[in-house]
């Protein structure tokens, strides 16, 4: 049966409406006794409609009636009061609630009155724990407040008392801050942009840090037009008095500096131009000797036996190292000045060339030389042959028995490219292994053994002039490890 809007109204109870609005509810007559309480009035409090109907309101208030009613005290706002909040007793203890209060009226008379009310307990609760926390909150950021005012003051106090100049910029490029170094130099010119006042500029520099001081300070060098002077700024992020950020630059003339560099790069070059001529001129006397010699061994070696022959072989070997000497030292001055390769070199392949070119004097000693598969460096094939060639025929000559052998381990490990070479030889006292590496040292096991003492001193110029690094430690069992290591990626200075 399908009921019409009218009858389904009807059939609507006062009782029903009552006890299913979702707020507590109540009726109280004119002796403030409670005389109805809804479903809702139970499931707030826990008392049931048996256990309060019947029963003086002040069961659930604690206090008469009267002074501090909303309902009945003279003193309390006219009727209806909307909104009004108070504590009860419930079962479960007391709740804080807001109501609604009115009078019942019948012909004009006040008959009773009415209350709903709803549980803000938890709402109060929160208000409460977010008044704590804001006031918590507030504490915390005036002690770092502070703390920040407290730290700047004193960051101010020591840049002032430094030689160096020294000056704070806020993000929009105006001058906070200048220490007294600063001052000194372009005066107190607070507030003012800084591209205009240090750089003489109209807009702000298009190199200018501001973008990458947030990942980490930024070291730059800096040519202030103003006295012709070269500094290298270091720019850092720090907070201002509200805690935002600031960029700090420390100023350090490096005008002397830079003019000590540009004529130690000059002295340099005419090192290297030296270094060449004095090799070509060296070379050319050199190389007659070498070749009057052979002439006289051939014309007059009848006539030169016994130890006239052995001092002519003698004048040929002194030669032939001199030449060598010369050699190891135009490679030594000119290692530091070589650019990396764009592409990477195949190192396998300068160690064939090596032993191809040293096939007679491992072929000789009958030494076996054992290789695996090496990791390929960004090293001018030229250099890299020297530092190979010198480190391999180094562990020939002075670290394999005849018959021995020498092995040669690439690995890569740890963001490092290595190699290793290894001979299980005599090896190097340990009082020594520092100083093998210096210029015409060599070590007390090399004997009469002909060298240089140059050999290892260029190895070890190579290996820094790529940023790599170089030791030496006994091998398992005896012998010497020599090992190079660079990084993956390659960056000389």
């Amino acid at each position: 049966m399908t009921l019409s809007k009218g009858q389904l109204l009807e059939a609507l109870s006062k009782e029903l409406i009552l006890g299913t609005i979702p707020s507590g509810l109540f009726l109280v007559d004119d002796k403030r006794n409670v005389v109805y309480w809804n479903r809702e009035a139970e499931r707030i409090t826990g008392y049931s409609s048996a256990e309060i109907v019947g029963r003086h309101c002040s069961v659930l208030e604690g206090l008469e009636c009267g002074r501090g009613c909303g309902l009945y005290d003279a003193g309390t706002p006219e009727k209806p009061v909307i909104g009004a909040e108070c504590d009860i007793r419930t079962r479960n203890g007391r709740k804080i609630i807001s109501k609604n209060i009115d009078f019942l009226r019948l012909n004009g008379e006040v008959v009773g009155g009415i209350e709903t009310f709803i549980d803000i307990t938890p709402q109060k609760d929160l208000e409460e724990r977010l008044r704590l926390h804001s006031e918590q909150l507030e504490e915390a950021v005036k002690s770092r407040t502070n703390e920040l005012q407290e730290e700047r003051t004193q960051l101010r106090s020591i840049l002032d008392g430094m030689t160096d100049m020294a000056y704070i910029v806020t993000k929009d490029l105006r001058i906070d801050f200048f220490n007294k170094a600063m001052e000194g130099i372009f005066g107190a010119r607070r507030g003012e942009s800084c591209y205009k006042v240090i750089h003489d500029k109209k807009t702000p520099c298009k190199d200018c840090p501001w973008g990458k001081i947030l990942n980490g300070a930024i070291v730059e060098e800096r040519n202030i037009k103003q006295h012709n002077r070269v500094y290298e700024v270091i720019h850092t992020p720090v907070h201002g008095p509200r805690g935002e950020i600031q960029k700090l630059a420390v100023c350090r003339d490096i005008s002397e500096r830079k003019e000590a560099a540009e004529k130690l790069m000059e002295v340099n070059k005419q090192l290297d131009s030296f270094a060449h001529t004095v090799s070509h001129d060296l070379r050319s006397p050199l190389t007659g000797v070498s070749c009057y010699t052979e002439l006289i061994k051939e014309k007059y070696g009848e006539a030169l036996k016994g130890d006239g022959m052995k001092m002519l072989e003698q004048v040929e070997t002194q030669a032939r190292r001199m030449l060598n000497i010369i050699e190891d030292m135009l490679c030594f001055s000119t290692a530091d000045h070589v650019e990396p390769t764009k592409k990477p070199v195949n190192t396998n392949d300068i160690v064939r060339q090596v032993l191809l070119d040293n096939r007679f004097e491992t072929n000789e000693k009958d030494v076996t030389v054992i290789t695996n598969d090496l990791p390929k460096l960004k090293i001018p094939k030229t250099l890299l042959y020297e530092m190979i060639g010198n480190l391999l025929l180094n562990a020939v000559r002075y670290g394999c028995a005849p018959g021995g052998k020498v092995e040669i381990r690439g690995s890569a490990d740890c963001g490092y490219k290595s190699i290793a070479v290894v001979d299980h030889g005599p090896g190097i006292p340990e009082q020594e292994r520092e100083s093998i590496f210096d210029v015409f040292v060599r070590g007390s096991t090399a004997g009469s053994i002909q060298g240089t003492g140059i050999g290892l001193a260029t190895v070890r110029k190579i290996v820094e002039r790529f940023n790599g690094k170089l030791s030496l430690k006994e091998t398992t069992g005896g012998g010497c490890t020599f090992q190079i290591s660079f990084l993956d990626d390659q960056n000389p200075d």
